[in-house]
């Protein structure tokens, strides 16, 4: 499978999960983000890491909800807990340390803490499915430069697993077993030298075949041009649709024109940049078929809200228990689907690999 295709897939839930507050429904993309990661992701490091977003996920619904009771607006509503309050200064207004905890405030605090550890589990998704290298080797090619860095980067974090263990059994061998802070002092020095010296010759060996190099004397202006272009039309596109009172014009209009200069940019750029590709991923059915089901649970979710923004926010106030539109639904089994419809193809192997 090819990894953009399933950060398409992954992108395309995580905004998803921006359009609702509804619990159920969040947690229905929550389910299929998990679903799909167990079905098809592969025994390789970073998709064993994907345990690590999951505690991470947990721990920011924890930490949303801690944050409401401890310091906090206290919404109206249901009393649950009645703790003595400590009042703030005057500018702090409505805020105050501790306070009653009411029954509105925590599922607000919970519904706001589960959406945002639902972004993460996409995220990871993307993480534990895609492989980094692949990703970075599908780049254009006017990202090579920022992909030799970040491959260098993502280099540095096994090397230092590895440093780490090759260290500890020299010095077991040696009859060292310090152990606490002192046997961290003693093998932080060896670990990240040897992690570095690794890097270094990674960066180097890239270096030498000529990974990312700019063609010499042809450089040219009209990249950073646009390229500047671009985020001037970026800043002022956000500006005109965070401004309500701004005119018509500054919003969307400018931002596409930011776009539509950032991509001329990035053309011009990488005609700058030479490349050959060994076994360079196809894009084939299977891959348009898992970009297409994240991007259309998105947009289902997108034209509910436009038409009825109320259908996919319960009521707080007053309260009401969490509805499940059919639209979500449609949305939620879409995102499930690359469970079963996600069947890549093994790559070819050269003769006498």
């Amino acid at each position: 499978m090819h990894p953009l295709a399933w950060w398409a897939w992954a992108l395309g839930l995580a905004v998803a999960a921006t359009r609702t507050t509804n619990p159920v429904v969040v947690g229905l993309v929550l389910a299929a983000t998990v679903l799909v990661v167990v079905a098809r992701r592969e025994d390789a490091p970073w998709a064993r890491a994907f345990r690590g977003y999951l505690a991470l996920a947990g721990c920011i619904v924890v930490l949303r909800v801690l944050f409401y009771v401890v310091v906090g607006i206290k919404a109206p509503g249901p009393v649950l807990l009645d703790l003595p309050a400590v009042d703030l200064p005057a500018w702090a207004v409505g805020v105050q340390l501790l306070g009653p905890v009411t029954l509105t405030g925590l599922l607000t605090a919970l519904y706001a803490g589960l959406r945002l550890a639902t972004l993460v589990v996409c995220f990871g998704a993307a993480n534990a499915l895609a492989n980094p290298r692949r990703a970075l080797r599908s780049l254009p090619a006017a990202l090579h430069q920022v992909g030799t860095a970040v491959v260098i980067a993502v280099s540095v974090t096994p090397a230092l697993v590895a440093s780490a263990a090759s260290v500890r059994r020299a010095r077991r061998l040696r009859g060292h077993e310090a152990r606490g802070l002192r046997s961290l002092a003693s093998t932080a020095v060896p670990v990240l030298a040897e992690a570095l010296d690794r890097a270094l010759a990674l960066a180097a060996s890239m270096d030498s075949r000529g990974y990312a190099r700019a063609l010499p004397g042809r450089s040219d202006r009209r990249v950073t041009t646009l390229l500047l272009a671009s985020l001037v039309a970026a800043a002022l596109g956000t500006y005109g649709l965070l401004d309500g009172t701004s005119p018509a014009w500054l919003g969307a209009p400018v931002l596409a024109l930011g776009a539509a200069a950032a991509v001329g940019g990035g053309v011009l750029a990488g005609r700058q940049v030479r490349r050959s590709r060994y076994r360079p991923d196809a894009w084939r059915t299977p891959e348009t078929v898992v970009a297409a089901c994240g991007l259309l649970a998105a947009a289902l979710l997108v034209a509910a809200t436009a038409t009825d923004p109320s259908a996919l926010d319960p009521s707080l106030q007053p309260l009401g228990w969490p509805s499940l539109p059919p639209v979500a639904l449609v949305s939620a089994l879409l995102a499930a689907a690359p469970a079963v419809l996600a069947t890549g193809t093994p790559r070819p192997r050269a003769a006498g690999a």
